[in-house]
């Protein structure tokens, strides 16, 4: 049984990526990071409607991660060693989620952002109570089956970039 959108993630279901909103009774307890942040195949190896490709197990990655690197938190390895899917991605030539997919083999670690992009997935993406994922559902979810039907388009990141660069801004004004 697929549950609905908000269900999945607040309930733990989507494998490992261990993501939570805000609006779970109990926090979970802190977790050790090890520099990987989130893997399509956490997804889409479990818990994963069987009616959708398995780039729909790297859309919530993705508009993240090519928000981020569109705001020049861009990790030096996309730059020296792989400009040309770099630009791919600037230039909407690849969706956000297939990027992930082709440019990062699946999986967000630390290599694709860089240290200011890092401690901000630290804080909104990875951290217990991170608001990410609520973000993503509120702005795109209404009405889905499961957060997995979310289209990966730019239509889709265009409806979810003005969120994950308000957070940013918000989150370079706290002290500290």
């Amino acid at each position: 049984m697929i549950l609905p959108a908000t269900a999945q993630h607040n309930n733990g279901l989507c494998g490992q990526c261990f993501m939570r909103a805000k609006t779970i009774d109990q926090d979970p307890p802190e977790r050790e990071f090890f520099g990987k942040y989130d893997d399509a195949v956490w997804h889409y190896g479990g818990n994963f409607p069987a009616d959708l490709p398995n780039v729909a197990g790297a859309t919530h990655i993705g508009m993240f991660v090519a928000s981020c690197i569109l705001q020049g938190m861009v990790g030096e390895i996309h730059e020296v060693e792989f400009p040309e899917n770099l630009q791919r991605l600037r230039n909407r030539e690849i969706t956000p989620g297939r990027w992930i997919i082709e440019a990062c083999d699946e999986k967000f670690t630390q290599e694709e952002l860089n240290e200011e992009g890092n401690a901000f997935a630290m804080d909104y993406y990875y951290a217990t109570g991170a608001l990410y994922l609520a973000d993503y559902e509120q702005t795109l979810c209404a009405g889905l089956e499961t957060t997995y039907h979310v289209p990966d388009t730019w239509e889709s990141f265009d409806k979810i970039n003005p969120v994950i660069r308000e957070r940013l801004a918000q989150w370079r004004q706290k002290p500290g």
